[in-house]
């Protein structure tokens, strides 16, 4: 896949836990949602920054990547108990496989943790990466609510 779809792909499916949170009521589920959307608006501006939308800024991207780490580590404490909300994304394969589920949460750590970026080519080839450990979550525990 090109790179300039990749990186699109990458930001609809992180940026999807931002749309829909109105009228959440779980106050578990509230804060879950608010760590996933403000993850969604890292990869957006590192995204924005890959596809050339924005222009290259390393401390940004450094600034970016060190509040997706901090907030990837959040995500296994968030999700621990199985709170639920009619709007929640969160599917229930989480608790079931809880093991795998806090798995895919430190891949995304430790993508973010080891990325270097000092170049525009170092952001395209991280956020590929990021973007690849958010599917792999998203892809199993996640519910769509188009």
């Amino acid at each position: 896949m090109p790179l300039k779809r990749t990186l699109a792909v990458t930001i609809f499916l992180c940026a999807g836990a931002a749309y829909a949170h109105g009228d959440v009521h779980n106050e578990a589920v509230k804060q879950r949602m608010g760590v996933m959307s403000d993850i969604a608006a890292q990869m957006k501006v590192l995204g924005s920054m890959a596809k050339g939308a924005t222009p290259f800024d390393a401390a940004a991207a450094a600034q970016a990547l060190h509040i997706l780490s901090d907030h990837a580590a959040r995500v296994p404490h968030l999700f621990q108990h199985p709170e639920m909300d009619p709007k929640s994304e969160a599917h229930p394969a989480i608790w079931e496989n809880w093991d795998d589920f806090t798995a895919k949460a430190d891949l995304l750590q430790v993508a973010a943790d080891k990325a270097m970026v000092e170049t525009p080519a170092d952001l395209a080839q991280t956020v590929a990466g990021l973007g690849a450990a958010c599917k792999a979550c998203h892809a199993d525990y996640r519910i769509s609510k188009n």
